[in-house]
């Protein structure tokens, strides 16, 4: 796994945390619900090519 996967999902946790907070704080819940949920799918999309990665070398170790 490479270092800058991981500081790319920190810095996406770290910058959705602090969005959130300042719409959580001006009342604007509905949008810091969908900023929280789309940065959790943003994360999710970064990590999809990783885990077909390791899949891909699974198969390999295990000749399937």
């Amino acid at each position: 796994m490479d270092v800058a996967l991981i500081l790319k999902v920190g810095g996406i946790g770290f910058l959705v945390s602090v969005i959130y907070q300042v719409l959580s704080k001006s009342g604007r819940e509905e949008q810091a619900l969908l900023v929280s949920v789309s940065g959790m799918i943003l994360v999710l999309l970064l990590l999809v090519g990783q885990l077909g990665d390791l899949i891909r070398a699974v198969r390999e170790v295990f000749g399937l």
